[in-house]
């Protein structure tokens, strides 16, 4: 079998893609010698719920609930007709039972096609893939911070920190208050949630990095877990380093596996005081601050 194809193996009702990497192949200091095993299964959908142009689906998929952590994702196959070809990521937003759910915003013609779903149509995913947050190392006071659909894995792990008996700050920051959908969800569940919207219809007004920054007078986090757009991560990343304050931050980027085979969505991470090129998939999509290297750093 030639060892750059990859085959299906049945086990237990759920498919089990096997990656066999070439032998012997080592990157950036790893050695890939083990085959990689994803889990692929029909998920069904058995609730949906959408507002302003975003949407939760919440799937039963108990072979990812299970092994799921937050940070994770699952790739997504949104059409059964061939186009798009390729799988959408997606992060996991929450677990309930053996039920997981992921979070989106409508943006194109993927995103346009899973949110015509309906409730009872089941939809074929791998998962759940990737590296998640580090929830053992949160400390006592972290801060959670979200920009619009960046929100989606940290109600998850706002779920798991408080299962382990920590309550985080949940910084939360959108354009306007119709891309803050999530917030009624997260007061419900009685989190600190701190709001704000660039327009100021809602909460501060401005960025959400500048509620954050101006919150660090009187709450001083453990930690720092965040997501959402690159330049949002890239300034609370240099205040995370500038205060000592140790943050991993979930990367997005675009990917067509989703279990690094195709490399088509590496970024240059820091590995023992080296910059090189890494698959965002594979080793991330969560990485600690220090070593990412960010766009705006590149071009500087």
């Amino acid at each position: 079998m030639n060892t750059h194809s990859h085959y299906v193996k049945k086990l237990s009702g759920v498919s089990k893609f096997l990656l066999p990497p070439r032998p012997g192949f080592c990157y950036r200091g790893l050695n890939f010698r083990k085959a990689m095993a994803v889990n692929r299964s029909q998920a069904k959908i058995i609730r949906k719920w959408s507002r302003d142009g975003y949407c939760t689906l919440t799937l039963e998929a108990p072979a990812v609930a299970g092994p799921a952590r937050p940070g994770q994702f699952i790739m997504v196959k949104v059409s059964d007709h061939g186009h798009p070809l390729l799988r959408r990521p997606f992060s996991l937003h929450a677990r309930q039972g053996s039920n997981v759910s992921i979070f989106f915003q409508v943006t194109g013609l993927g995103t346009s096609l899973l949110a015509r779903k309906a409730e009872g149509e089941e939809v074929d995913i791998l998962g759940p893939l990737g590296q998640g947050f580090s929830v053992g190392e949160a400390g006592t006071k972290p801060a959670l911070v979200g920009g619009g659909r960046g929100i989606a894995p940290l109600v998850f792990l706002a779920d798991e920190l408080r299962a382990a008996g920590v309550e985080p700050n949940v910084f939360y920051g959108g354009k306007t208050a119709a891309d803050l959908p999530l917030r009624e969800e997260l007061e419900r569940q009685g989190f600190d949630v701190f709001l704000s919207t660039d327009d100021g219809s809602l909460g501060f007004g401005g960025l959400v990095t500048e509620l954050f920054g101006k919150r660090l007078d009187s709450f001083r986090p453990t930690r720092l877990f965040a997501c959402g757009p690159e330049a949002m991560m890239e300034n609370l990343s240099a205040l995370s380093l500038r205060e000592g304050i140790p943050a991993e931050f979930s990367l997005e980027s675009v990917m067509g596996c989703g279990f690094g085979a195709c490399w088509g969505c590496v970024k240059k991470i820091r590995h023992r005081g080296a910059a090189g090129w890494i698959k965002i998939c594979q080793e991330g999509p969560v990485f600690a601050a220090e070593d990412i290297v960010w766009d705006g750093e590149e071009r500087g």
